[in-house]
């Protein structure tokens, strides 16, 4: 028997907690899938991300945890955190 989902046919906001999620090897040339709502970090370090907008950018020392960010790439140059998932 599957799990009943009580939200299922809530809508969705920013706020609203994720739903989907999807391991991240970062690469410097490739999109990820989707563009994230949130990223999870198993192991802290320097991630260097292109954002949802293009910028690119590096969050230094990034603690393990949940980050809300909203990112395209996850770039393998100057990214030394591990264990990377996009949330949506």
């Amino acid at each position: 028997m599957s799990a009943f989902d009580r939200f299922k046919y809530y809508a969705s906001s920013p706020e609203s907690p994720v739903s989907h999620a999807f391991a991240i090897t970062p690469d410097d040339s490739a999109d990820l899938t989707h563009v994230t709502r949130a990223l999870y970090v198993g192991g802290g370090g320097d991630l260097r991300v292109v954002m949802a907008d293009g910028a690119t950018v590096t969050f230094a020392a990034l603690a393990p945890g949940w980050h809300p960010v909203r990112v395209r790439r996850v770039l393998a140059t100057g990214t030394s955190a591990t264990l990377i998932a996009g949330c949506h």
